[in-house]
């Protein structure tokens, strides 16, 4: 999730060593590391990311995703990712005919 955010974004949020460390319910509170990672990236918008999260997948946590729900890491990462995306677009710059003269 960092590399590929970093990649993409050309913006250096942490050594993607660190993040290597919470995949696989490592994650603080065994929070799926991908979500984790999103929220690092972004941590104004963590509340959001985590309820859309919740809201798609049905949980947060590694565990219960793969055991109970059967969510696979792979789709874990793709929502994180999407999600992520949303919370990460650029506003569109403000047009010169809507300030004030």
């Amino acid at each position: 999730m960092i590399a590929a955010y970093q990649a993409v974004s050309g913006r250096q949020v942490a050594p993607v060593a660190e993040f290597q460390l919470h995949g696989g319910g490592r994650a603080p509170d065994g929070e799926c590391g991908a979500l984790y990672a999103a929220c690092q990236i972004v941590p104004e918008a963590a509340a959001r990311l985590r309820a859309g999260f919740a809201a798609e997948a049905g949980a947060t946590r590694c565990r219960p995703l793969k055991r109970e729900r059967r969510f696979p890491c792979t789709d874990c990462v793709g929502l994180a990712a999407e999600l992520l995306a949303g919370s990460t677009a650029s506003p569109p710059p403000a047009s010169p005919l809507s300030s004030s003269s």
